[in-house]
Parts: C-alpha cells; sequence; structure tokens
C-alpha cells in the first residue's frame, strides 16, 4: 500500500473575507474531491483573508499511480481562476 500526501499553499487574492475564501476553498475542494476521489481538508492559515493551505491524501497500491494523481491535482490546482497556486509539497510513503 503506497500513502501520498499533497499540501498545496494558495493565495486567494479576490477574498474581501473569510466568507470568501471560504467559498472559493469549498468550490475547489469539491472539484478535487469529485474528479479525483481523494481526502481533502484545509489545514493551515485558517484564520487568513487570502492564504490558505490545503492537504490531500491518497492511497494505491503503486507509487507511480499515487505520484501522477497528485501531480494531476497540481495541475487542475494551477488553472483555477481564483485560487492562485504558491507552493506544493508532496510526499509519498
Amino acid at each position: 500500500m503506497t500513502v501520498g500526501t499533497l499540501t498545496l499553499k494558495l493565495l486567494i487574492r479576490d477574498a474581501l473575507s473569510l466568507k470568501d475564501k471560504r467559498r472559493v476553498l469549498k468550490s475547489l475542494k469539491d472539484i478535487i474531491r469529485n474528479r479525483h476521489n481523494v481526502s481533502v481538508a484545509e489545514v493551515g492559515s485558517q484564520d487568513s483573508r487570502q492564504q490558505a493551505v490545503l492537504a490531500i491524501a491518497m492511497v494505491g497500491t503503486d507509487a507511480q499511480y499515487v505520484d501522477g494523481g497528485l501531480a494531476k491535482i497540481v495541475d487542475l490546482v494551477r488553472l483555477h481562476p481564483v485560487a492562485q497556486l504558491v507552493d506544493y509539497e508532496v510526499e509519498i510513503y
């Protein structure tokens, strides 16, 4: 069994309030969950209006499959019109 984690650091420039930020993150998390069948949670910068940290976990039998799936998620987030990807980190166990 292979477990992969992906940590995304995001910037949401258009968020004028925490409510705006939560709306954008909910949409992004739903898109990621529905397309890739992974677990997604906000794990950092919860009180910051324009910054967010998301953690994504994926489990599979093959390390290449998990790594490829997480890479597809990074590409998906890069194309998001509101949330700007600042940095990311992938770990495979």
